[in-house]
């Protein structure tokens, strides 16, 4: 970043490793490229497994029955809770909660002794004299009403077994977590009983309290803690979801939509506009290729390049992935009764336009909206499930074939675009939702979604930049 007058006025986003994963696929049977994928991410392997198996059905021809499509929602729908909760609580709220208070708090309740027992346990104890992950830390403002605080660092904890049970409950239908075993083209492999399905609804009934009862309440109380952070970080304004959850088996109804915003109006999604480009990133290839013809050479050397990120592009237009990208597009395509609701409420309450959606906190807040949303449609999807009925299709692999899989991690927008010869992976790309949002620039030089919501960020102390750590983290990288 490049500070002047207070305020970042240039920024780069440089992805620092080369993963290469679509050179250990070539020449593989296409069944191993679901488990293999899964291992690109460590906290949205479910994501990348889906959209795997998705590829295939894609390449193959087929659809999951309705048991088949309900449990891929019902696991994917607990990774996606899981990991909503992980983001604010364990990798984002750190950046606007104050520990240093609490210790020396005078107050008495459950909440406060709680989390005095803890952090006097953690100075005790030998691990740590910091209070990690609190400490160390930027220097900076962060939240100064102590409540608030002890609130924030309670609900912390409480969210550590939060994630445990969302986890417990994937496991349930998906075999194990963090790889899942039982998603395969064409469905499933676990048939469900009637103590599996009350398990998981027991464990997402507590997932909903949490969300409605502590969740969306502490985004809330940051939201009026910090609001100029709804100034902060818009970027570049347009928004692209390949939609996800699907609510028939042939992909095309979804509980959430799929399409791009850009310029401000809606449009429908078209495959053929992706393209990446290389200009300033590390690879060898030509650049603007589509995925299907997509090539992953590394260049670690290339003049110019300062990342291993390749800049993909929706019909040459820098577009930001992830939750507030599916709100805002399924807001504006006019057919989400759901979303339009619950965002006109909160913004209400809040008392915000949906324009000031696009910043720091509109990303929390657009977090916290989808995770209400998902775990209540998880716990009516577990009551659709037919017991006794089939979970997958048959299917044969064929000679000569390619697909596309498309799916929503919780970050964002992933595709996996598979071509078999031979009756096996000829070309395999993966465009990752951290490749969409923390794209280097392009060929024409546009900046990357977070390079550009990096731009106009104030930042008060160049040697503690908080404020720029608090906008990158808003997307969940």
């Amino acid at each position: 970043m490049e500070v002047e007058g207070g305020q970042i006025i240039d920024a780069h986003c440089a992805g620092e490793m080369f993963r290469g994963w679509e050179i250990i696929l070539k020449g593989r049977h296409p069944l191993d490229a679901q488990q293999i994928t899964q291992r690109i991410c460590g906290v949205c392997p479910t994501a990348h497994g889906q959209a795997s198996n998705r590829s295939l059905d894609d390449a193959l021809g087929i659809n999951p029955p309705d048991n088949g499509r309900l449990l891929r929602n019902l696991i994917l729908g607990a990774n996606n809770v899981q990991s909503h909760i992980l983001h604010f609580y364990h990798l984002a709220a750190l950046d606007f909660v104050d520990i240093t208070a609490i210790l020396q708090y005078q107050g008495n309740s459950i909440e406060v002794n709680k989390v005095k027992s803890w952090a006097q346990s953690e100075v005790n104890s030998g691990r740590s004299n910091m209070l990690s992950p609190f400490m160390p830390r930027y220097k900076g403002a962060y939240i100064q009403d102590v409540e608030l605080n002890i609130a924030a660092i309670a609900h912390y904890l409480e969210a550590l077994e939060m994630r445990r049970k969302a986890q417990q409950a994937l496991v349930i239908f998906g075999g194990k977590m963090p790889h899942t075993m039982a998603t395969v083209p064409g469905g499933v492999t676990e048939h469900p009983t009637a103590d599996k399905i009350v398990e998981y609804l027991s464990y997402i009934k507590e997932l909903q309290a949490f969300v409605d009862n502590k969740y969306i309440p502490d985004v809330i109380a940051v939201a009026q803690a910090f609001p100029s952070y709804f100034g902060i970080g818009k970027g570049c304004g347009n928004f692209l979801s390949y939609g996800v959850f699907e609510e028939n088996n042939e992909g095309t109804d979804l509980f959430l939509n799929r399409g791009a915003v850009i310029d401000g109006a809606f449009q429908e999604f078209d495959k053929m506009k992706i393209n990446e480009y290389v200009n300033f990133s590390k690879f060898k290839s030509e650049s603007g290729l589509h995925p299907w013809d997509g090539s992953t050479e590394p260049d670690p050397e290339k003049e110019g390049a300062y990342s291993f990120v390749k800049a993909p592009r929706y019909n040459d237009a820098v577009v930001e992935v992830g939750p507030l990208s599916r709100i805002v597009v399924a807001y504006l395509s006019g057919k989400n009764e759901a979303v339009k609701n619950i965002v006109d409420s909160t913004c209400a309450s809040v008392g915000i336009q949906i324009s000031d959606l696009f910043s720091v906190l509109g990303r929390h807040a657009a977090r916290a909206l989808e995770c209400k949303l998902v775990a209540d449609r998880c716990a009516e999807w577990a009551m659709e499930v037919k017991l006794g009925q089939p979970v997958a299709t048959p299917f044969t692999i064929p000679s000569e074939s390619q697909g596309v899989g498309f799916c929503e991690a919780p970050r964002g927008s992933v595709s996996h675009w598979i071509k078999i010869e031979d009756s096996v992976i000829d070309n395999y790309q993966v465009v990752a939702p951290t490749t969409w949002n923390c794209s280097p620039r392009d060929d024409e030089g546009r900046l990357g979604a977070v390079e550009q919501a990096l731009i106009g960020t104030p930042v008060a102390d160049s040697e503690n930049p908080i404020e720029p750590a608090r906008v990158v983290r808003s997307f969940d990288p």
